[in-house]
């Protein structure tokens, strides 16, 4: 294992289009080969509390809208929920960030995030409205040779 020399902080930003899933790993792959990273360790964290992170297969669409509606069973808008000030989609995107989480540590080998075949990273939106979502970035590892 050869001594980690490499690291580097971004942000990226995010434009969602409302609820859903989005695929972020064609950004997070093309600033892994800017930064010119090896082996090592990339964590992807988002800096909101009413959207969320997660892997996910990125083949069959017909997975991201199962998934949608499985949530939407698991937190619907129409609970008694207290905190209600900020919308009836509000709570419940908090409880699904909660569920899926706004962390990830992906391996990277070659520069290349080590995902299996049909493994994508997708910011998953919450909320009904567009919003502007923040995902930071931090690579631990070697240096592409």
């Amino acid at each position: 294992m050869q001594t980690p020399d490499q690291q580097f902080i971004a942000t990226l930003r995010f434009e969602t289009r409302g609820r859903g899933l989005q695929d972020i790993t064609a950004p997070l792959a093309a600033r892994l080969r800017e930064e010119g990273a090896g082996d090592g360790l990339l964590t992807v964290f988002l800096r909101h509390t009413s959207a969320s992170l997660t892997i996910q297969e990125n083949a069959d669409p017909d997975v991201r809208t199962d998934l949608l509606s499985a949530f939407d069973r698991l937190a619907p808008e129409n609970a008694p929920y207290v905190h209600t000030i900020e919308g009836p989609d509000d709570m419940p995107a908090h409880i699904k960030s909660v569920l899926s989480g706004v962390s990830l540590s992906v391996p990277v080998q070659g520069g290349r995030m080590m995902l299996g075949t049909w493994q994508g990273l997708y910011l998953f939106e919450h909320r009904r409205r567009p919003h502007r979502r923040e995902v930071a970035l931090h690579f631990l590892g070697t240096k592409r040779n």
